[in-house]
């Protein structure tokens, strides 16, 4: 067998002349040769000791009918693993994506979280709780009137993440469903979401909870799954429109005869701002971002920390969802307090929901809101020929609803007014266009832009824009 270095090219029609020389002792010649060529590389042909290809050899001996499944199964994998075929093309590429992956993974940074000791550290009952007056001594376990902790679970960690997130244990995924259901709904199937213990309230609606748990772990822990379940049921999708007998027989809406109606989350109010005047930046994951703040407003409580002097970011930062805004305790954004946002010193598992005067002034009156407000303002008189049309796109893209005819001739009367004051003082026009890093459209009037944008303002204020409706 001859091997060449490299391949040899030649064009179609081409002659290749192949001379062999007899040279053996005493003349002999070679009696019955055959020449064969093939495109295979060098490193599968190779005889070198290989007993495989001889093997190959043996198979293709066979005919094709009497082959045995076993050399049917080793002959399609010499095929795929030497051919330079599509299948072998697309296994080469899956390799190189692997290897490539695992490279850019070894080369991130990594850092020690938690470890788990070589040996398990004695614990014991303290004698009235004095730590040097150890008495009996205790080992890991779980509650024996709970389900017992898997066979293959180690007692550790991870072994008791494994008994939470065991089949035999509902109450993680009870735990998880009621608590989606309170974020969806206002309150949970059981009330009391912060405990599901002995002083808990009862469901009301246990078997519900029941199928939302089983059905949750049924997915496999299927998070956007159940959201989905959730928020396509007749019980969300229902009106909140009460009536009086409605309301007498059942106040907190427990028997779920209506839709849920409560005031959105501070980040969700802010989120929504954005997006309904079209800032909202999209781009997921990332550092922690700065978005506007009052003036000096942690220059005394961050007297060492890197918030004094605090400078807002320029760019999407600014737009970014609430979930990357820089948090840090005793360190709040003002504006998520003002909407219950906990302050993130201690867990908190259960939200209050209020209602104060200082959340209008802040929609109305902070940098996030008016620059919002700008936003649907050019959106509304990009969107339509009329002052009516524009009303009308501006009113559903806030509150997801068409306007009726009523509240399209006041909000009209209301635009028009407002026209007709900023024309006669442009400079406080000017004023009202220009709050936020973001430049107003140049080629609109800047008078009619904050007639719009005041216009905004109302609709993004409405009830039905902060309310779950």
């Amino acid at each position: 067998m001859f091997l060449l270095e490299r391949a040899v090219s030649y064009t179609e029609g081409a002659q290749v002349l192949l001379r062999l020389r007899h040279e053996a002792i005493g003349g002999h010649n070679i009696g019955r040769f055959r020449v064969s060529s093939t495109a295979l590389p060098a490193a599968s042909v190779k005889l070198d000791g290989n007993a495989d290809l001889t093997k190959i050899k043996a198979i293709f001996a066979t005919a094709a009918d009497k082959r045995t499944p076993a050399q049917k199964k080793e002959l399609e994998a010499y095929y795929l693993a030497t051919v330079n075929s599509p299948v072998k093309q697309a296994a080469d590429l899956v390799a190189t994506k692997k290897k490539a992956l695992e490279t850019f993974e070894n080369s991130l940074p990594t850092t020690m979280v938690m470890k788990e000791a070589k040996t398990t550290r004695d614990a014991f009952i303290l004698t009235r709780g004095e730590y040097d007056k150890p008495a009996g001594k205790v080992t890991m376990a779980v509650p024996s009137w709970l389900h017992p902790m898997p066979k293959d679970a180690p007692m550790n960690r991870l072994g008791l993440a494994k008994w939470l997130a065991s089949a035999e244990n509902p109450l993680t995924a009870r735990v998880w469903v009621n608590r989606q259901w309170e974020r969806l709904f206002g309150v949970g199937l059981c009330k009391t979401t912060e405990n599901f213990g002995f002083q808990a309230e009862y469901p009301v609606h246990p078997e519900l909870l029941d199928w939302l748990a089983a059905e949750f772990m049924k997915s496999g822990w299927d998070m956007k799954h159940m959201l989905k379940l959730m928020v396509m049921s007749k019980a969300y999708r229902q009106s909140s429109k009460v009536t009086p007998a409605l309301l007498e027989r059942d106040p907190e809406n427990r028997l779920l005869a209506r839709g849920p109606r409560f005031r959105l989350s501070g980040e969700v109010v802010r989120d929504q701002a954005l997006a309904i005047g079209g800032l909202l930046a999209p781009k997921i994951g990332g550092p922690s971002v700065r978005p506007y703040m009052p003036e000096g407003v942690w220059d005394e409580t961050s007297k060492y920390g890197d918030l004094r002097g605090y400078k807002a970011d320029t760019g999407e930062g600014l737009y970014r969802r609430s979930l990357y805004t820089i948090w840090k305790r005793t360190a709040a954004p003002p504006t998520m307090l003002l909407f219950d946002a906990p302050t993130r010193e201690i867990c908190t598992v259960k939200r209050s929901r209020t209602n104060t005067p200082l959340q209008a002034l802040a929609m109305l009156n902070e940098v996030t809101f008016v620059e919002a407000q700008r936003g649907l303002g050019e959106l509304m008189m990009k969107n339509g020929s009329t002052p009516e049309q524009r009303i009308a796109y501006g009113y559903q893209r806030a509150t997801a609803r068409v306007a009726d005819a009523d509240t399209v001739k006041l909000l009209a009367k209301g635009l028009n007014e407002r026209r007709q004051w900023f024309a006669a003082h442009p400079e406080d026009a000017q004023k009202a266009i220009t709050q936020g890093a973001s430049k107003p459209d140049p080629k609109l009037d800047p008078a009619e832009l904050a007639a719009y944008t005041t216009t905004a303002g109302v609709l993004m204020n409405l009830d039905r824009v902060v309310t779950r409706d």
